[in-house]
């Protein structure tokens, strides 16, 4: 029960229904604030209990600041929580866990339950295999279902085990695009209370949807596991960061090329840690599927969250998605009670502000390895000759012809280096692929395959180039992967799918494939001589993450694009070609095409949507979504509220974290004689950090399966394994593109091993055993944006279970210094202006952090003392608030909810 401070407990009629909720004018202040702090205030009134949450908390929160640094601590405690497999597993092998800790501790294992309702959609687990055949889906279920197997039974035992705990099956559908379809509920209605719905999630683009005005950001894995377990969430009141849209874009642009174009703008002008809330004439001519799209790219613009305010756009998306009239109608009342209601002229109160004209979006793609990196399409060709050359050695090398006996032109006309390689592929045609070849063209992610509008465009790119007699060219993997299955359904009704079919794009799954890096392997010739001639060969894919060395390990360029360009460049074949400008092939009569002849109109566009797609498609998915197929209900699972872990498995694992633990915490010490494990430049992303992908024979965690009876096809990916901390643990640091500067001329998982003589290149994790055999501690030094990149909570356990004590950083990114924390490791970071290179750290320097064990006197010190060598400086503690050190002192927030629980 709220303390209700402020007298604001009211009651909402709606209909026949009666609803409690707390109204936001009862606090001074209020009506002044962006849409999304309006939210935050809500959930203040409603969970006030006098000690966590006080009428102080509410009061700064109705007086903010909007030009303040934040400096005011809150506690958000979200209404549910969401979560995809990947991630998802973790989260449930630590809650059956913490069930054994809390029964060894004497406590109640049935405590452990979700207080908040959670959900779980699989989705990470497809790996797109088996391509351009009919049966492809099929295929790779059975597969899926083959690797997965052991992950599947947990989770069907959670399902039964935990309250509040439900899973969508697999081959169902994106966790994003059934969230905002399914699931989302604007307007939350529990325990006759009626408050806004808000959330978080374990995948950073949980912050899709906040298109539909629900307010929810991605965590770690160990924030959201709090989270279920009734723990709020400890944040700062953000700065706003106001992003005004005007006008409408213009025929032949697409959300893509505006979401692109945002993230470009708000990159450069810098929102990491803030929400961006869009207003303005242009949110009203922005469609929901285009707010969704763009929402779901806040992690690349670096923003906590990117909302739009309810308006009636909203609710026609609910009533098309099959959310029933009484929820409908709430969502409208009680946003226009709250004050959430769209007021296209108003002019909130924000920290900062920019702006979009709409009609100047252009055509755009974004690549080869962030997304913020956008180019014009019609500058991709140019813009790829000269980024090429990153990739292919110095000029001299890359000008070198692979056959000197040929006439083969050493530079294309746009310069890009050549270096013609010929493929004799498995049915026997002959062909030459070159730097710059598109060998992946990725339909894949609820970026885009959210939007109906894209994807329909991209299917009618299909079925004009088919009516011309065009073809993907024979080197180009390609995939369609859908969110949910309306987009199958939807395809059907309008005669599209022969189309993309012909064209090589059947429908090889519903979950994210290609964007997470389950593209699945190149056809072996193919990608033979990828890497016998060291080709810079590229993918395009309509996702929203194309960092080095995540989408395949063959392929080094990676460009994000709409839906149509996808379609476009599987026909093109490579980045060399100005799409804009030349033929992208030949019709059956041998006359060029281009671009223009087949890319639809707007209005063609529009009259498949308004007469392809309808509530009954949404009512037929949804209708019993957690049930699952046959496949699914066959699996034998376990009985009783606590787990029974087999001993033999290489997927599901008990972790260590509360091995040893006691009641009463131990206190925070210093750090000394620590060595550095990795020394990393800028933008190291927690895709560099986290285990993903592929298992490779000759690493320590192929090592470890194949020690485990393991045959090398079954390996399957980390991602798979996240339930198996040993895997885990070999594969930390370990992407193949790492550059670890103390290990100078090595990519990938290697550092120097300093309990030995002379430090020799070792393996991170077999240098890591060797330290904390030795009892050494171990730092990380780091450069700006330290953990940029999806909210993996594997790269902070990982870290943690590698002995890494501290890490020392130019600046973090939000999610992954709070999830170090999270797990016991101290973040810090280097003075002002100050670098590892200008400080003169060579990472061969043994360390010592003093000033740690103020902590443990209840505050938070501004600084504490680092000394490397000879070099000293003054490094500052990235513990932002208070319940960040409380989880600190606790040795990580599991242990600390653990303990919390077992006091109640």
């Amino acid at each position: 029960m709220s303390a209700n401070s402020f007298d604001a407990r009211s009651t909402l009629q709606v209909g026949d229904e009666s609803y409690e909720i707390f109204r936001l004018d009862k606090v001074e202040g209020s009506a002044r604030l962006p849409y999304s702090l309006k939210v935050l205030l809500e959930n203040l009134l409603r969970t006030e209990d006098g000690a966590n949450i006080t009428a102080d908390h509410i009061r700064a929160l109705g007086n903010w600041d909007s030009q303040a640094q934040p400096n005011e601590e809150i506690q958000f405690t979200p209404a549910r929580v969401i979560m995809q497999d990947f991630t998802g597993v973790p989260c449930v092998v630590d809650l059956a866990t913490m069930r054994e800790a809390v029964k060894e501790l004497g406590g109640d294992p049935a405590k452990i339950n979700p207080l908040a309702p959670a959900e779980l959609v699989i989705d990470h687990s497809v790996i797109a295999d088996k391509f351009g055949t009919n049966d492809a889906f099929a295929q790779n279920v059975e597969l899926e279902y083959g690797r997965n197997k052991e992950r599947y039974q947990f989770l069907r035992w959670g399902q039964t085990a935990f309250d509040e705990f439900k899973v969508v099956p697999p081959g169902t559908g994106i966790v994003h695009q059934v969230n905002i379809e399914h699931l989302a509920r604007t307007v939350m209605v529990r325990n006759g209370q009626a408050y806004p719905d808000t959330l978080v999630g374990t995948d950073s683009h949980t912050t899709m949807v906040n298109g539909l005005g629900v307010l929810g950001w991605g965590v770690g894995g160990i924030e959201a596991e709090a989270a279920m377990l009734g723990q709020p969430v400890s944040m700062l009141i953000p700065r706003v960061v106001g992003f005004k849209l005007t006008g409408e874009l213009k025929p032949g642009t697409t959300a893509t090329d505006l979401v692109l174009t945002i993230t470009e703008m708000l990159r450069k002008h810098g929102v990491v840690g803030k929400f961006v809330e869009f207003y303005g004439e242009g949110v009203a001519a922005t469609s929901l599927a285009n707010r969704a799209t763009i929402g779901n790219m806040s992690p690349e613009f670096g923003s906590t969250a990117a909302i739009f305010p309810i308006d009636d756009e909203t609710l026609n998306y609910l009533k098309l998605t099959g959310r029933s009239e009484q929820q409908v109608a709430l969502v409208e009342a009680y946003a226009k009670e709250q004050g959430l209601w769209l007021d296209p002229a108003a002019e909130p109160d924000f920290s900062e502000k920019l702006e979009l004209d709409l009609s100047t979006v252009v055509p755009s793609i974004a690549g080869p390895k962030r997304p913020q990196d956008r180019i014009v399409l019609a500058e991709a060709a140019k813009q790829f000759a000269t980024d090429v050359r990153n990739y292919v050695g110095d000029d001299e090398e890359a000008g070198k012809e692979s056959f000197p006996a040929s006439d083969a032109p050493a530079r294309d006309h746009n310069g890009a280096p050549t270096k013609p390689t010929q493929v004799v592929a498995a049915d026997g045609s002959v062909f030459e692929i070159d730097h710059g070849a598109v060998t992946v063209a990725a339909i894949t992610s609820c970026t885009n395959t959210s939007n109906p509008y894209v994807m329909v465009a991209a299917a009618l790119v299909a079925k004009k180039a088919v009516e011309k007699g065009l073809t993907r060219k024979p080197w180009v993997k390609t995939t369609l992967a859908p969110g949910s299955k309306v987009v199958t359904d939807y395809f059907d009704k309008a005669g599209l799918t022969p189309y993309l079919d012909k064209l090589g794009f059947n429908l090889v799954g519903y979950g994210c494939t290609t964007c997470i890096g389950n593209s699945g392997p190149l056809d072996e010739e193919i990608s033979k001589a990828i890497n016998e001639a060291d080709l810079a060969v590229t993918s395009v894919l309509s996702g929203n993450r194309n960092f080095e060395g995540r989408i395949n390990p063959d392929v080094k360029m990676n460009y994000l694009a709409s839906p149509p360009l996808v379609v476009a460049y599987a026909i093109a074949g490579s980045m060399k070609v100005n799409i804009t400008e030349e033929a992208i092939g030949n019709d059956t009569e041998g006359n060029p095409v281009y671009l223009k002849d087949i890319w639809p109109t707007e209005a063609e566009v529009n009259d498949v949507v308004a007469n392809a797609i309808g509530e009954d498609m949404f009512n037929k998915s949804y209708q019993d979504v957690f049930a699952g197929d046959a496949q699914w209900q066959a699996l034998s699972i376990p009985t009783g509220n606590t787990f029974e872990w087999d001993a033999e498995s290489t997927y599901v694992r008990k972790p260590p974290y509360f091995e040893g633990m006691t009641m009463e915490t131990t206190p925070v010490e210093d750090i000394a004689g620590a060595r550095v494990l990795a020394k990393l430049g800028d933008s190291v992303t927690t895709d560099h950090i986290s285990p993903a992908g592929a298992i490779k024979a000759d690493t320590p965690a192929g090592k470890y399966l194949t020690e485990h009876g393991v045959e090398r096809r079954d390996f399957n990916s980390y991602g798979s394994r996240r339930g198996n901390h040993e895997v885990m643990i070999r594969g930390t640091f370990a992407n193949i593109r790492l550059r670890n500067q103390i290990a100078p001329g090595t990519e990938g998982g290697f550092t120097r091993d300093f309990t030995q003589a002379d430090g020799p290149v070792s393996f991170i994790y077999d240098a890591s055993q060797n330290y904390q055999a030795a009892g050494i501690p171990l730092v990380i030094l780091a450069g700006k944006e330290y953990g940029s990149g999806s909210s993996r909570d594997w790269a902070a356990k990982g870290t943690a279970l590698l002995g890494v004590k501290a890490v020392i950083a130019e600046s973090y990114e939000r999610i992954h210094r709070s999830n170090l924390i999270g797990m016991g490791v101290l973040p810090l970071q280097f003075p002002e202006g100050a670098t590892a290179q200008s400080l003169g750290l060579t990472g061969e320097e043994t360390f010592s952090i003093t000033g740690i064990t103020a902590l443990n006197d209840g505050g938070i010190p501004e600084t504490v003392k680092v000394k490397a060598g000879d070099v000293e400086f003054d490094a500052k503690v990235r513990i932002d608030t208070p319940g960040e050190a409380d989880y600190y002192r606790n040795g990580g927030i599991m242990q600390y909810v653990l303990r919390s629980l077992i006091r109640k």
